[in-house]
């Protein structure tokens, strides 16, 4: 596989390895910044519901405010990754995970009074949402200039795998960092990793701006916007996961919550290693279709499950159905929009799941007050499926487009 040639932006010929190479050593910024994310992932919703004393909807938005603050930052991140540069934009990004550090330090330090503990998490995860945007959106453009944009979607796979692959990691280590130490070794662990991500981004090379016309970023969204609903769809079961899992087993009086969310992480890279081939084979779309009925099959299966070893394999087939909607329907969107707008393109569709996961914690609170823990991803699946309904249908006009100069 490693000598299969491949040509790079400058038409030189490089094989699968060096290809795969460049693609990582910069999707490693998406993971620094996703191990960050993910470690305190697991430990903030019970430490806001049993520490600090506040209901579940409040426990969900201690979650949820962060990607608030990833969709209000999106489009000044595209802008930038496409005017002043992506390197620049990661080193902005880096250096708001490691604030993000401080602030946790800080609600650590202000333990004893629950109002300012919570405002400091708030403030914490805003910071958190603003170095996603700007990192996750930054990288993969950063690659994408690297390898050239024939590889778009090895970029938005692998910086997907890296995105998981954190949050796999972070998981579980923070409920052990937190458990054995304190919350404040989870908020010195993030400061750490934002300044040695800020470091090592220091220390790489820019690449050269790409020219050519951009779109208005308001043309742009317009131009994804059916792409980033499916998304959004999609992305509800991951956040219902993400920040309810571990309140959904302490109500069924189960241990390993952090492993489901592991559980979900390594079937996400699993599904991505090995298929994310099939997007460039058979298309976006309907690579997206599938991927939408595998992931509501596995929020069903949570919806019903019966004991914690049932649960498990829920959250893994969820992450099996969730790993390649991302790029699937993103190198569709990509497509529609000039090279000089790769970046504003990649953060409006990206949006999308901000949106969706900033929404999805405090609706989903709501319904675990009125119908149960169990009840909200039966609600995740349906929108889910709503998302294959879409991408059913993105499918069906792409294919009249295609056949339309044919007949005219």
């Amino acid at each position: 596989m490693s000598r299969t040639p491949h040509t790079a932006p400058d038409g030189a010929q490089i094989s699968t390895f060096t290809l795969t190479f460049r693609i990582v050593s910069i999707a490693f910024f998406t993971f620094v910044c996703y191990l960050a994310i993910g470690l305190p992932l697991a430990v903030l919703p019970g430490y806001v519901h049993d520490q600090l004393g506040y209901g579940s909807v409040l426990a969900g938005l201690a979650i949820s405010v962060q990607y608030a603050a990833t969709l209000l930052s999106r489009s000044h991140a595209g802008r930038m990754a496409d005017t002043v540069g992506p390197k620049q934009t990661v080193v902005i990004g880096m250096a708001a995970c490691a604030a993000s550090g401080v602030f946790l330090l800080l609600a650590y330090a202000f333990e004893r009074s629950a109002w300012l503990s919570l405002a400091t998490i708030i403030a914490s995860r805003l910071a958190l949402g603003f170095g996603e945007s700007w990192v996750g959106t930054g990288s993969a453009t950063w690659a994408i200039a690297r390898v050239g944009p024939l590889h778009t979607a090895r970029v938005i796979s692998w910086n997907g795998i890296c995105t998981y692959g954190g949050l796999a990691l972070g998981a579980p280590l923070g409920v052990y960092l937190e458990k054995e130490w304190s919350m404040g070794a989870l908020g010195g662990a993030v400061l750490l990793l934002g300044l040695a991500g800020l470091g090592l981004a220091m220390s790489r090379a820019a690449v050269a701006i790409v020219g050519g016309h951009r779109m208005a970023f308001k043309s742009v969204v317009l131009r994804v916007f059916p792409h980033g609903m499916a998304l959004g769809l999609g992305s509800v079961g991951f956040g219902t996961l993400a920040a309810f899992v571990a309140l959904y087993y302490a109500s069924a009086s189960w241990d390993g919550a952090a492993h489901a969310l592991s559980a979900f992480g390594c079937a996400f890279i699993g599904v991505r290693l090995l298929f994310a081939g099939t997007i460039t084979r058979f298309g976006g779309f309907r690579v997206a279709q599938v991927s939408f009925l595998v992931e509501a099959a596995g929020l069903l299966l949570l919806w019903l499950a019966p004991n914690p070893g049932a649960a498990l394999l829920g959250a893994a087939l969820t992450g099996c159905g969730f790993a390649l909607v991302f790029p699937a329907i993103g190198v569709e969107a990509v497509a529609r929009v000039p090279a000089g707008s790769r970046g504003a393109a990649l953060g409006a569709y990206s949006a999308f799941l901000d949106l969706a996961l900033g929404i999805t914690g405090p609706i989903a609170g709501y319904i675990s007050g009125g119908f149960g823990y169990p009840a909200i991803f039966l609600a995740a699946a349906m929108a889910v499926l709503a998302g294959f309904r879409i991408a059913f249908g993105l499918q069906r006009h792409a294919v009249r487009e295609a056949a339309a100069p044919s007949r005219a």
